[in-house]
């Protein structure tokens, strides 16, 4: 049940802040489950496709979703996802948690510093060709890692598609479904062979964990997207920042001392 609850909490900071979800959920598969990096990744994809839906549909009904602006910057970062998750599902377990941690870190960075003044981030021009590359480049990352996308998508969405800050929340989780799902079919899908398509035999599922950790997930995010009108998302963004800076850490000096000793 350890799994479960701190899905729910990884579901709230979605909820709340439209992302965090493969920044918290990959290290939980790969230090409470002990799942393979690969798997964990790919693992996370579900569990991140599955809680932003379920807060995509609430924001959705409080209509603060840009689906205009959410479908072009998508459309660009499911296409790259896929390529980067097809490079992510053949690098060692070890080089994608380092991947991850640096990710972690260069994330948590952004957030604290983004926020400090979230009142001049609004711009009245959608810059369409911005918001394509942007989401090129996002999407590539998170297919690589399965993370660090969220927190990269509502700045842009800020400032190159001229959406207030909560519209931009919002509107991010309209866009980690999409990247998600091309980052996960890049991870988990054979292509060729005998059969055209295939399940990649190299990542072996747990689904029972998994599924606990989407129901978690989902009612966290329904929770957090909630509260997200009566929360301030700079000073909990901030705040956040910190603790995935910390992650991060610990993740790189884990990895550190097991490539030392072996």
């Amino acid at each position: 049940m350890l799994v479960f609850a701190l899905s729910i909490v990884i579901g709230l900071f979605v909820g709340l802040l439209g992302a965090g979800g493969s920044i918290l959920t990959t290290p939980l598969f790969v230090y409470v489950e002990g799942m393979e990096p690969v798997a964990a990744i790919s693992s996370s994809l579900l569990v991140v496709m599955a809680a932003s839906t379920f807060a995509l549909v609430r924001h959705g009904i409080r209509g603060l979703i840009q689906w205009r602006t959410g479908f072009v910057f998508g459309l660009s970062g499911m296409l790259s996802a896929f390529v980067g998750g097809r490079i992510g599902a053949h690098l060692p377990g070890e080089a994608l948690l380092f991947a991850f941690s640096v990710i972690m870190l260069f994330t948590g960075v952004a957030m604290i510093r983004r926020r400090k003044k979230p009142e001049v981030l609004r711009v009245g021009q959608i810059k369409i060709y911005r918001l394509i590359l942007d989401g090129a480049l996002v999407g590539f990352v998170t297919g690589i890692v399965g993370a660090g996308g969220g927190f990269m998508v509502v700045p842009a969405l800020v400032l190159f598609g001229g959406l207030a800050i909560r519209e931009a929340i919002a509107t991010s989780l309209l866009v980690v479904v999409m990247k998600s799902v091309g980052a996960f079919v890049g991870y988990a899908l054979k292509f060729g062979g005998e059969a055209s398509i295939s399940l990649n035999e190299k990542i072996s599922f747990d689904f029972r964990i998994i599924t606990l950790s989407i129901l978690g997930a989902s009612i966290g995010s329904i929770i957090g997207s909630l509260f997200s009108a009566k929360v301030k998302p700079e000073r909990l963004t901030v705040a956040f920042g910190w603790f995935v800076i910390l992650i991060a850490s610990l993740v790189f000096i884990e990895n550190l001392i097991d490539i030392t000793l072996n």
